[in-house]
């Protein structure tokens, strides 16, 4: 077998490892029998690989370029008993990892460490995006966590006026002091996978009349920043709006191809001055859709097939209900259940036949048109290999190593 590259958005080769391979075959199974017989096909009896696991709305920052601001702060959260349930039936039936993540501050739940080591005593993978207000909660479980686990921080600046204007934290909290918090826990635990997470920024962006700082400038700062405090890599992405008609994330809030082309150059030059900084200890990582931005390609990651395959391999577990993708985190249109939908196998069951409908009835490429979507060449990947017919038996296998999708 050969062995997983390491690519952050390799979703194709996450879905051909050892431990999932099984799942994606049949599921191309049962998609080939659904176009070709005028019979029902039995859906696949597996549940998602991957979670995002929103554990609360709860969030002590104010950043004006948050995609979720709709959702936070409503005082909802999924309480313990929920969550423990939820994982033990997904894990039973093919989960495989869970990223604490979005709608809120994980580490704000009353609950974040107990929830780390259930994930681990379960033997998942876990990852953590966190704002990095409350470090010391990751610290308090760092001795669990492995290698392949991975602590991914919100910073989004270089220096610490532009980190306040872009976060606007409660209480008395600095830039310095989160990097020293990440300094701290790669010291208890160098296995951990430590990253600093840039959302570019560029002049003209207003969300809520609110005009954001911009940051491109300060790329170059931010490797620096990493270097100095141990980060095992920095990770750009472009700022994504999202749209007030469809509540959907898109990149760019009206097609302006003179400011579009600018932006891009200046963006380019940045991160060209950034990644000479970098090291062997510190890796650039360039988001999918920067990368396409940078090409001029961003209308082709617009561009779905009709079904939108990914939705059968990770979902969002979040306050708010069970959905379908992590764009669409809170749409209505992609809710296929409640918190409670994977508690308990009558649940799931429950869950996974709204997740069949979903399959069979959301059609991506209409309703995805305007969102820049990281699961693009998956889909694609996973369509053509329906298409062609060939065996299922021929899809290659690699080696376990990551299943974060």
């Amino acid at each position: 077998m050969e062995r997983l590259e390491k690519k952050e958005h390799d979703f194709s080769a996450k879905l051909r490892q050892a431990s999932v391979i099984g799942s994606l075959r049949e599921y191309i199974t049962w998609q080939r029998g659904l176009r070709t017989s005028s019979d029902a096909a039995p859906f696949p009896q597996h549940g998602p690989v991957s979670v995002n696991l929103d554990l609360t709305t709860a969030c002590n920052f104010s950043c004006p370029h948050c995609v979720d601001s709709r959702l936070l702060n409503t005082g909802d959260y999924i309480d313990m008993d929920t969550i423990k349930k939820s994982l033990d039936t997904l894990q039973r039936n093919g989960l495989r990892s869970v990223i604490l993540i979005g709608g809120g501050e994980p580490t704000i739940h009353k609950n974040f460490e107990d929830i780390v080591r259930f994930s681990k005593d379960r033997g998942l993978q876990v990852g953590i995006a966190t704002n990095g207000s409350r470090l010391d909660k990751v610290s308090s479980v760092a001795d669990v966590l492995m290698e392949g686990d991975w602590l991914r921080i919100s910073l989004d600046a270089g220096r610490e006026s532009t980190f306040f204007k872009a976060h606007r934290p409660r209480g008395r909290l600095s830039l310095e002091s989160i990097l020293e918090g990440a300094r701290g826990i790669k010291q208890l635990n160098p296995t951990i996978q430590t990253g600093y997470s840039y959302v570019i920024v560029w002049g003209g962006i207003v969300v809520n009349g609110y005009e954001l700082t911009p940051n491109i400038e300060e790329m170059e700062q931010a490797v620096r920043n990493a270097r100095e405090y141990s980060f095992d890599y920095v990770s750009f992405k472009p700022c994504l709006l999202r749209l007030e008609a469809s509540q959907k994330e898109s990149l760019f809030d009206s097609p302006d191809p003179e400011r579009e082309a600018r932006i891009i150059e200046e963006i380019r030059n940045n991160l060209s001055a950034a990644e000479a900084l970098a090291s062997r200890e510190v890796k650039i990582l360039r988001s999918v859709n920067l990368e396409a931005m940078l090409d001029q390609k961003v209308h082709e990651l617009k561009v779905q097939p009709d079904v939108c395959h990914s939705q059968f391999f990770r979902t969002v577990l979040a306050p708010g209900g069970i959905f379908h993708c992590p764009a669409l985190r809170g749409v209505e249109l992609a809710r296929i259940g409640d918190f409670m939908g994977y508690k308990g196998k009558a649940n799931l069951d429950f869950t996974q036949a709204r997740l069949e409908h979903s399959i069979r009835s959301f059609n991506a490429r209409l309703e995805c048109s305007m969102v820049v979507c990281f699961y693009h060449h998956v889909n694609w990947w996973i369509e053509n290999f329906i298409q062609s017919g060939s065996d299922v038996r021929e899809i290659p296998t690699v080696r376990d190593n990551n299943f974060f999708l």
